[in-house]
């Protein structure tokens, strides 16, 4: 059975989009979207261990989705495929980030299994194969299994590395979980705000246009808006439900994050233009 030893853990670490505009619908139903991914130096962590007999099995849990639904289990079978590998796998997962909070959690789990097993496995596939077969499984996966901050394009899988000030946040998680689909279902979503440049982005326009759609539908990421309002934050990642303020110096965000009222869970963390999955591939 897979231990927890941090030593063979690999990290998956959550995003931040820093910005997200819709502006355009595809004719496959789909959005084309403008966003800025970062990482933060928080996640989960996987451990992973190989079998001979080529079974992919998920050792814990997840509440609601079923084994042959996880995104971990679908990445290792999809890598198995694409390259004939008759090995498997016994996935541990160490779940830090909530479901539904446009973190990444589920596509930086699947992104890091992608990336762990071509080592473990030793497939061999280069950066651009794996996003190929990273992309099927989310539009978020590409950007975690190239592990550099970027501007996104598309539905999010036309990524362009960019290097980004690393402040440090201060993250909210409301006790409520949203629905992307949901959100990109909604008929008072805005579907054609003008393209900007990564200049624009850079000058100040961090724009979600999510936002309105999530502030309405759930009260408990209004309420968290509001509160991170006071500290000059109060902005809102993918299609939430978690919520972010920014500031300059860990102290800072600790002392806010110690004001926030019971309810409100969160946590600090520093922004990351490179993911620490790169660092642990570099170990072996």
């Amino acid at each position: 059975m897979t231990d927890r030893d941090p030593a063979r853990a690999w990290p998956a670490p959550a995003k931040l989009n820093l910005m997200l505009r819709v502006v355009g619908r595809r004719p496959d139903g789909y959005h084309e979207l403008q966003t800025v991914f970062q990482f933060i130096e928080h996640g989960d962590r996987l451990w992973f261990d190989v079998r001979e007999d080529g079974a992919v099995r998920r050792l814990d849990a997840l509440a609601g989705v079923a084994e042959d639904d996880d995104l971990t289990v679908r990445a290792a079978r999809a890598l198995q495929r694409a390259t004939g590998c008759r090995l498997g796998v016994d996935i541990r997962c160490e779940k830090n980030l909530p479901m539904g909070g446009g973190l990444g959690g589920g596509s930086s789990d699947a992104a890091t299994t992608l990336v762990a097993l071509n080592r473990l496995w030793g497939t061999g596939l280069d950066e651009d194969a794996l996003s190929a077969l990273a992309l099927p499984l989310g539009a978020d996966v590409p950007v975690f299994v190239r592990g550099r901050a970027a501007w996104g394009e598309g539905v999010g899988e036309r990524l362009e590395p960019v290097e980004l000030p690393e402040p440090w946040y201060l993250v909210l998680a409301p006790p409520c979980s949203v629905s992307t689909r949901d959100v990109f279902c909604h008929p008072e979503l805005t579907r054609d705000s003008q393209s900007i440049t990564l200049a624009d982005f850079l000058s100040g326009d961090v724009t979600n246009d999510c936002l309105p759609v999530v502030r309405r539908d759930y009260p408990e990421v209004e309420s968290a808006l509001d509160w991170l309002s006071a500290w000059g934050g109060g902005r809102l990642t993918g299609t939430g439900a978690c919520v972010f303020a920014v500031f300059d110096d860990e102290a800072c965000a600790l002392k806010a994050l110690s004001r926030a009222p019971a309810r409100m869970r969160g946590f600090v963390a520093r922004g990351l233009n490179r993911s620490p999955v790169l660092d642990r591939l570099n170990q072996g």
